[in-house]
């Protein structure tokens, strides 16, 4: 017991004495404080004492794409603690290929009487998509927030890292690292973050190094949002001479420098290599990924906070949340290799 007081004080941030006095129900805790300690239970998987169980607030959808990209399962997790220290049962729907899609997970969580659904990375984000699906799920009744894009069709809260801030991070880095042949390698061209994502790297390197855009459009190149994905676009973007690359994933960061050393390049020595997310755990690959870290936290307790407001009848504007990403140096950057120059202009290759 001493060790468990000792993880739920820990985790809800009060001492051991005050988590002794709400498991026993005694008087003199705040109501706050009372809370926190339950949420504790909740997230470190104890079961609460039957006299303390209260009956769940209503069930909120979560929808997710594949779990592979550790940045899904980093964003499931702070929404879920969020919704659950506010008495909500979070319930995960995760699309899979070749499995359900978004229509039909929203019907699935919509059959169970979910009371709110928050879509993280969806249909929303994509430019080509029928958006009247969402003006469909509202008319049902059931509010809804969403997590990475923008529609000015979707009526409903968004919350966004700033794309074209990102981007600009990691071009000013490898700039000042002396690099004049940057690459981006990113997802398919219809996504509203990679538009974005391309506007703040045309940009920076019209500013920074005095490209044109269609000089800068050379050094675009869209591929999946895998570690394949991004090998095959590191790839691309090397044949053109590219000494960096700055990538819309983490994942497609690590194909990146696999790219590069299938091609004899040392990383970071002869070619950096930027991510975007600082997924968990990527600290710790070889080398540590320099990358641009997506204020998860912030954007899903964001998220929830829009949400509630939504769920208690004083919903937020149709507007966006959009959070300043933070460029994480790491050990995949380094100073351009000696000689480096731009390359001569090309014909533009296909994308």
């Amino acid at each position: 017991m001493t060790a468990r007081l000792a993880d739920i004080a820990a985790q809800a941030g009060v001492s051991e004495a005050t988590v002794s006095r709400v498991l026993n129900g005694k008087p003199g805790v705040s109501a706050t404080t009372r809370q926190s300690v339950l949420a504790a239970l909740d997230v470190l998987g104890y079961e609460r004492p039957v006299r303390l169980r209260q009956r769940s607030a209503g069930l909120v959808g979560l929808i997710t794409p594949e779990l592979d990209n550790p940045i899904f399962p980093a964003f499931a997790q702070v929404i879920g603690q969020a919704l659950t220290r506010q008495g909500y049962t979070p319930v995960l729907a995760t699309q899979t290929p070749g499995g359900s899609t978004e229509d039909e997970l929203t019907e699935m969580l919509v059959d169970r009487g979910v009371v709110g659904i928050i879509f993280v990375s969806g249909l929303h984000a994509d430019t080509s998509a029928d958006m009247q699906r969402y003006a469909r799920l509202r008319g049902q009744g059931v509010p809804f927030v969403l997590i990475n894009g923008f529609s000015e069709r979707v009526q409903a809260p968004f919350v966004s890292p700033d794309d074209r801030a990102a981007v600009r991070l990691a071009v000013t880095h490898l700039v000042a690292l002396g690099h004049r042949r940057i690459g981006l390698a990113v997802g398919p061209r219809r996504f509203v973050p990679v538009q974005r994502k391309i506007e703040g790297f045309v940009h920076s390197m019209r500013e920074q190094l005095g490209l044109t855009p269609d000089e800068a459009d050379r050094f675009v190149q869209h591929s999946l949002y895998t570690l394949e994905g991004g090998q095959a676009a590191a790839a691309a973007l090397i044949e053109r001479g590219a000494t960096a690359v700055v990538c819309a994933s983490d994942m497609m960061a690590l194909g990146a420098v696999r790219a590069a050393r299938q091609r004899g390049l040392d990383v970071p020595r002869e070619m950096s290599v930027v991510g975007f997310d600082d997924s968990p755990l990527i600290a710790f690959t070889d080398p540590p990924l320099t990358t641009i870290r997506q204020p998860v936290p912030a954007m899903g307790q964001a998220a929830v906070r829009a949400l509630l407001e939504e769920m208690g009848g004083t919903p937020a504007p149709h507007s966006e949340f959009v959070f300043h990403p933070e460029l994480v140096v790491r050990g995949s950057t380094a100073s351009a290799p000696k000689g480096a120059k731009l390359p001569k202009p090309a014909c533009t290759p296909e994308k």
